[in-house]
């Protein structure tokens, strides 16, 4: 069963509310997934959205371990997020490695993603994305578990909501591509970085969020300025 601070909890909405109007639909989306994570004590979080017409994709991962979840779901084209995103409903597996719905799923994960649940964001009444948790031993969700994430996804539909109220919809639509395209330069940056500093995958994606953090920069500019580097480098 899930125990939820009640401080942490007004704390962290308090966060994603007095976020600064300047802020960038992503970035608060990425500050609510960091919420969730520390919040509702999981492993880890991540947040997964469709392009239009297309396939999910994943936008926002709290580590390496959440990246390897959303990667190999995208890859097989199965699992529990991208269940709960078609089914439009909450998909819980107490240990996924195990799971015999996606048995393909467990060659691909890191070895300490073990038990997942995913539950539809929507807009309009219609699933645009999911919003995932994950727990690295097996865990029984229960419904105190689901109710919270779907309680957390409509804050973050609201976010969706409320920014869609502040901007024109095609500019928030290219706000979402643009980080979507830029996991892409995100994941060669981590390729780069491991060949580079004989680093772990796990290891290159902490430290490029740490500076970027430290930095108060985007992580895809900064794993873009990486790229840049290495570009110059092989002149």
């Amino acid at each position: 069963m899930t125990h939820i601070d009640p401080e942490a909890l007004v704390a962290g909405l308090r966060r994603l509310r007095t976020s600064s109007p300047t802020t960038g639909i992503v970035q608060r989306l990425e500050r609510a997934v960091d919420v969730v994570n520390s919040l509702f004590g999981y492993s880890g979080a991540g947040l997964m959205f469709a392009e239009e017409g297309k396939e999910l994709r994943y936008l926002v991962a709290t580590d390496e371990r959440g990246r390897s979840l959303e990667g190999a779901q995208l890859h097989l084209g199965q699992g529990p997020c991208v269940s709960a995103y078609t089914e439009n409903t909450a998909v819980t597996a107490s240990d996924v490695r195990s799971d015999p719905r996606w048995p393909k799923l467990a060659d691909r994960l890191h070895p300490e993603v073990r038990a997942v649940a995913g539950v539809p964001v929507r807009l309009g009444g219609q699933p645009v994305g999911t919003l995932n948790v994950y727990q690295a031993k097996p865990y029984e969700w229960d419904e105190s578990d689901v109710q919270a994430l779907y309680a957390y996804a409509d804050v973050i539909e609201q976010l969706l909501t409320a920014a869609m109220a502040a901007e024109e919809k095609s500019a928030l639509a290219d706000q979402l591509q643009y980080a979507l395209d830029y996991r892409v330069v995100i994941e060669r940056a981590i390729g780069y970085l491991m060949g580079k500093h004989d680093l772990t995958a796990a290891q290159a994606f902490t430290g490029l969020r740490k500076q970027a953090r430290d930095s108060r920069r985007r992580v895809a500019d900064l794993a873009a300025e990486v790229l840049g580097e290495e570009a110059g480098e092989s002149r």
